[in-house]
């Protein structure tokens, strides 16, 4: 196999069993015979080695170690390196094919329109966008970097081991009541809650405010909104104008998500005459968390290794470019779930699936994650196409799956889960849930061609996944890990195939595309999808840059 590139040097260590420095990766790369470097390379490694060294690669291709500045001598300076057989390699073009790989281009784009009151960075340039027309090319050999040491995120909010529901009746209760108990916390300083049945014992005319999830939604003759909402006590009606300011509000509510209403009862106090509603939301002074130091990390989601339509080249390509120079800040690799394409997830799959056995996706899935450089901290949540229950949320994989995907040492944790990289809080949830925002709201508050106001939704419900029932699959657990107790700084999806990002309310929300080209599924129902794009976030600066690879 041609080893023109770093990430094609990694994957042939990776085989033999090795780890490598960056350095060395980069020095074998840049033999002008890389395959007869190697086998120096391996021959100069000692046997109990697992790591090969850049010291191992200068030994087998006969250089002198780079000169420590402050031991250096005028002897040592002009010393001639000694002769090792891998030398004469470099002077044998001819061993075998070394036409260069195709490189990757990459383009600052902008995936989507953020509010006017929001712009998005190109990160080189803080407070512009980016026209989403030129390219710029993308080096992908040649370019040394240095080693990446990056601490490893911290996880929070992760079922992974933690899951104990059966489906009993009495957990759903349990779950919805830690629900309404968690999302009525965050609006009680709003609002001088009054429980369901105390309202009903209040006088006509009283003004009141209740909290409570919304039980039922429908249209009067009139064309007035009657919102039931009910809490641990009961259940109340609250009818919302039609021609009131906050009927549009109406549009954007949800089955089972916590609201807060203010307003007066009628004249026989049976119904709430609605002057206000309040959502959990993100507050509009809200300051999000930055790195104190220079570091990225790249947000990808929905690989789909298996299927027919899997973008190899483009992934190759993206992996190739975190081996430049011009990648060496990019130490986190947050992959949204959909690793592989998976077996059984639809109707007639299988006639899709360029490999049909769950287990060798994973494993070639692992083969391709071995391109990445070894020393970036990646870490991975599953989605609705990986082997995991399908109901959210979604535990990390098992054992015999997380054996598979070692290459590199991923964090394997549950969909969602908040993750602390470079004290940045990140909430990485796969996104199922999105359709059916998409499907239930009106097209200028959420779609698939704007993915992230969906997310904006979802954030000011302060919820992952408010509606029970419907397309998105809900188990009960002890709490709902669902909610979003602590406001994120990055909100992380996928699933859509669709790029997308924007900042609500200084929380900035990321939909990161696919590496899937377009699927009979996805013709049927006209969708486009966003292929071989991957985000990159400034930890310092949440400036978003993202680069194509298709």
């Amino acid at each position: 196999m041609p080893l023109e590139t770093p990430s094609r040097v990694v994957q042939a260590l990776a085989g033999r069993g090795y780890n490598a420095e960056r350095e060395a990766v980069t020095l074998i790369a840049d033999a002008e015979t890389p395959a007869l470097a190697l086998e120096a390379t391996l021959e100069a490694v000692p046997e109990d080695a697992l790591v090969v060294t850049t010291a191992h690669v200068r030994e087998a291709l006969g250089e002198a170690p780079a000169p420590d500045p402050d031991a250096v001598t005028d002897d040592a300076a002009s010393a001639e390196p000694a002769p090792s057989a891998a030398a004469a390699a470099q002077a044998s073009p001819d061993a075998f094919d070394d036409t260069p790989a195709e490189r990757g281009r990459g383009a600052n784009v902008r995936g989507a329109d953020a509010p006017d009151d929001s712009p998005v960075s190109d990160g080189a340039n803080p407070g512009s966008t980016v026209d989403s027309g030129g390219t710029t090319p993308v080096e992908t050999k040649g370019s040394r970097v240095g080693e990446r040491s990056p601490p490893e995120p911290v996880v929070a909010q992760d079922v992974t081991g933690q899951s104990t529901g059966t489906g009993e009746y009495d957990e759903f209760v349990r779950v919805f009541r830690d629900r309404y108990d968690r999302l009525a916390g965050q609006l009680r300083g709003r609002v001088n809650h009054r429980p369901a049945t105390a309202i009903q014992e209040m006088a006509g005319g009283t003004e009141a405010e209740m909290i409570g999830l919304v039980n039922d939604i429908r249209s009067t003759a009139s064309g007035h909104w009657l919102v039931e909402l009910e809490d641990t006590t009961g259940t109340f009606p609250c009818l919302v104008m039609k021609d009131r300011d906050i009927a549009d509000l109406v549009d954007e509510l949800l089955m089972d998500e916590c609201i807060a209403v203010s307003g007066t009862l009628a004249d026989d106090a049976g119904i709430l005459f609605v002057d206000a509603i309040h959502f959990p939301d993100v507050p509009r002074t809200y300051q999000p968390n930055t790195a104190d130091r220079h570091v990225q990390a790249a947000l990808v989601s929905d690989i789909h290794v298996g299927s027919q339509e899997f973008s190899a080249e483009a992934w190759g390509r993206f992996a190739d470019w975190l081996h430049t120079e011009e990648a060496e800040t990019v130490e986190y690799l947050l992959v949204a779930g959909d690793m592989v394409e998976g077996v059984g997830v639809y109707p007639n799959q299988d006639e899709e699936l360029d490999i049909v056995d769950i287990y060798e996706q994973y494993e070639t899935f692992s083969e391709h994650l071995k391109q990445v450089p070894g020393d970036m901290e990646i870490l991975m949540i599953p989605g609705n196409h990986d082997a995991v229950r399908l109901a959210e949320p979604q535990p990390g994989f098992d054992e015999e799956l997380r054996g598979i995907m070692s290459a590199h040492d991923p964090q394997i944790v549950g969909n969602p889960a908040l993750v602390t990289v470079e004290g940045v809080k990140v909430l990485m949830y796969h996104g199922v849930s999105l359709d059916e925002v998409i499907a239930e709201l009106p097209a200028e508050k959420a779609s698939y061609d704007d993915p992230h106001r969906a997310m904006y939704q979802l954030l000011k419900k302060r919820h992952v996944a408010p509606q029970f029932g419907d397309r998105t699959r809900l188990a009960p657990e002890e709490s709902d890990y669902l909610v979003m107790d602590e406001v994120p700084d990055v909100f992380h999806t996928g699933h859509v195939h669709k790029l997308g990002w924007g900042k609500y309310h200084n929380v900035l929300a990321v939909n990161s595309g696919c590496w899937q080209e377009q699927t009979a599924f996805q013709r049927s129902v006209n969708i486009d999808p966003d292929v071989g794009y991957a985000p990159i976030l400034d930890l310092d600066t949440l400036d978003m840059t993202v680069r194509k690879f298709t």
